[in-house]
């Protein structure tokens, strides 16, 4: 049997490269919004962090989405980016 390709894709903060299912994906939408996509699949220009808090700290810093989705991300979205995280470490 042939093993699968593992999609790989780069941390928006810590520029590390890892298996995409083990990031967060932050997409925005043809319609201009900002949203968290658990499933990696919306349409969209996508970003994404690791679950390390010390990555999520050091994105909204250097406003490292901002220049990734090409768009100002208000802080709304890191809010909601902060309170999956605490749900990813609670569950993982």
């Amino acid at each position: 049997m042939r093993t699968r390709k593992v999609p790989m894709r780069k941390c928006v903060a810590c520029q590390e490269m890892m298996p995409k299912k083990e990031l967060i994906r932050v997409v925005r939408t043809p319609e201009q919004e900002i949203l968290i996509d658990p499933t990696g699949k919306k349409s969209g220009r996508g970003a994404y962090l690791c679950g390390k808090e010390e990555c999520f700290r050091l994105a909204k810093k250097k406003k490292a989405l901002d220049r990734a989705l090409k768009v100002q991300v208000d802080d709304s979205i890191y809010d909601r980016l902060q309170e999956e995280l605490s749900r990813v470490k609670l569950h993982g």
